[in-house]
């Protein structure tokens, strides 16, 4: 998107964001599903997101440990039908995080999707919360499977040694890689920046990393304006890619 195109709150939103950049050295971005919708995956929360179409169980259940150990069939028939989204591309908010890795100025991402668009937009410091379809393993044997194999697979995928494929994904009822999450909490409370964007911030324990904050420069980029009553926080309600397309 040219500035020309641009609308001139997404404008004005991108100057004032880019000012908070240039005052800062250590940024780290927080980012959920909203980061991802303009790359065509859908939230869960939103009207058209997961949560609102009906299906024979809902997503919360389909998407559980338990849901999928009981029912492998009917747990990958709607994991490959509205989780994988092989053809998405990284928007111009991943890219531009990724020049902005390159460039020294962000220093991490963490984030809740589980989507991969991050490091195929550049980043390479990446804190997946919740892991990433695009790693897979055989739960018998751990070889190990890429995002196509499980796509492309009919019905259950399985490994030459009759292992059911397990996608590297946290699903309900399971806890938190320790490690990841000590590693965004290091990120976090030692960035002088944070940018939360694309996520309601009601989904904890992840939601709850942005406390650990200690910086004095804060943005939060929701359309919906979630997190809008964070103190001193820049509120930003424009689209994210828009804003981050017109970074320098």
């Amino acid at each position: 998107m040219t500035t020309s195109a641009a609308s001139a709150e997404a404008v004005a939103a991108a100057a004032a964001l880019q000012e908070l950049l240039d005052a800062s050295e250590r940024v780290v971005f927080f980012g959920g599903a909203g980061v991802s919708t303009e790359s065509g995956i859908p939230d869960f929360r939103s009207q058209d997101g997961l949560y609102n179409q009906e299906y024979d169980y809902p997503p919360e259940m389909i998407l559980s440990r338990t849901f999928f150990e009981r029912r492998p069939e009917e747990f990958f028939r709607f994991y490959k039908d509205r989780v994988l989204h092989p053809e998405a591309k990284p928007n111009a908010a991943h890219l531009k995080l990724g020049e902005l890795e390159q460039a020294g100025k962000v220093r991490a991402i963490v984030t809740q999707n589980i989507d991969g668009l991050h490091q195929a937009g550049g980043s390479r410091v990446v804190h997946e919360l919740h892991g990433s379809v695009l790693r897979n393993h055989c739960a018998r044997c751990r070889q190990s499977f890429s995002v196509d194999d499980v796509y492309k697979a009919e019905g259950v995928p399985r490994c030459s040694c009759g292992g059911v494929i397990e996608p590297d994904v946290v699903l309900y009822e399971d806890p938190l890689d320790a490690r990841v999450m000590n590693a965004a909490i290091q990120a976090i409370s030692s960035a002088d920046c944070l940018i939360i964007g694309g996520t309601s911030l009601v989904v904890y324990p992840a939601a709850g990393l942005v406390d650990y904050f200690r910086g004095d420069k804060l943005a939060v980029v929701n359309k919906n304006g979630a997190g809008a009553g964070r103190r001193g926080a820049l509120v930003i309600t424009e689209p994210i890619a828009q804003v981050f397309a017109l970074l320098r």
